[in-house]
């Protein structure tokens, strides 16, 4: 047979196999390939924290990989919940992601009834992106060196030691209501608009104690402005290797953490969902954003829509009885 016969067949057989791939690749209803434009990720809180920088991290990834702009929107208020409503009630296409949260998701829903969403119903979870636990800092100035001493100290000056955390209905919020639930001390809440503004409360010494992620409090504990007391976790944490646990400083079953995780409208493809939750897997997975995360006290959790879901669950009760338990209010 003649050689342009074979080269025929070999062009024939490349386009079927270029139909095929077309044909694999998730598409709009409009029948473009997806993703065709820039997609947005909302991030219901301030900029600047742990969970805004992961969300802005895993954006860049995504964005080159995808091969569109993916766009970060802060949207704060309500404690994740005016953020997560925008992103439930927006087209199940793909194109508009939440940056879901324990305080959007978990926290939030407990505390204010008119969320506008069910964390559970209203979302298609698409990938975990990492947890961190929440450190019991002082101020340097305060004179206990254990959280033992520190509950001493507290109990004795009952309504003059402030906590200081980032805002009414966050996570801070929550595992402070229920650190002065479980020991019963008279502790005064003042909320902040954001994250670095309760840290610098602490650091000037407006406020005593705050309850947060390790990120925002890590130059500072080493500068010595500010002390750790305990890590509410089960076992040591590898960044605080000489911090004791709640539990091993005398507060057995005082444990929490604060995670993060990408979501898409309910409704939204099943065939667009496993392409995004493929793309962030594989950005969890490179070093260089493993790295950031580090520093921002996170350990990657990159999992399956079916397990981010499983972890929602749980999740959802025990804030719920968290928010009960304590009796957190809205200040």
């Amino acid at each position: 047979m003649s050689s342009s016969f074979f080269r025929a067949v070999a062009g024939v057989l490349c386009m079927a196999a270029s139909a095929a791939l077309i044909a694999q690749a998730p598409s709009t209803s409009s029948g473009q390939a997806f993703p065709a434009r820039p997609l947005k990720i909302i991030v219901p809180i301030s900029p600047g924290g742990p969970p805004d920088i992961a969300g802005r991290i895993i954006a860049q990834r995504l964005s080159e990989e995808l091969g569109q702009q993916v766009v970060v929107e802060n949207r704060p208020g309500a404690g994740g919940t005016l953020g997560a409503e925008v992103a439930a009630k927006s087209p199940p296409d793909g194109y508009t992601i939440l940056l879901g949260s324990t305080g959007s998701l978990a926290a939030g829903p407990s505390l204010y009834s008119n969320a506008g969403y069910d964390s559970r119903k209203s979302f298609a979870p698409i990938s975990m992106i990492g947890i961190a636990p929440f450190v019991i800092v002082v101020n340097s100035s305060v004179p206990a060196m254990s959280l033992k001493e520190f509950i001493e100290l507290a109990r004795s000056k009952p309504g003059e030691i402030n906590n200081g955390t980032s805002g009414n209905g966050l996570p801070p919020h929550i595992v402070s209501e229920i650190f002065k639930t479980m020991t019963g001390l008279n502790i005064v809440h003042i909320p902040y608009k954001s994250v670095p503004a309760s840290v610098t409360a602490l650091i000037t010494g407006d406020v005593q104690l705050v309850i947060e992620q390790f990120a925002p409090l890590q130059q500072h504990i080493r500068a010595g402005k500010i002390r750790p007391l305990a890590v509410a976790t089960a076992k040591r944490y590898s960044q605080l290797p000489n911090v004791p646990t709640a539990a091993e400083a005398g507060l057995p079953g005082y444990e929490w953490s604060a995670w993060t995780g990408l979501l898409a409208p309910r409704g939204t493809p099943p065939e667009i969902i496993a392409r995004l939750n493929a793309e962030t897997v594989k950005a969890l997975a490179a070093r260089e954003v493993r790295d950031i995360l580090a520093i921002q006290g996170i350990e990657p959790a990159g999992n399956s829509p079916e397990q981010f879901a499983a972890f929602i669950d749980v999740e959802v009760e025990k804030w719920s009885r968290a928010v009960k338990v304590s009796g957190a209010k809205i200040d």
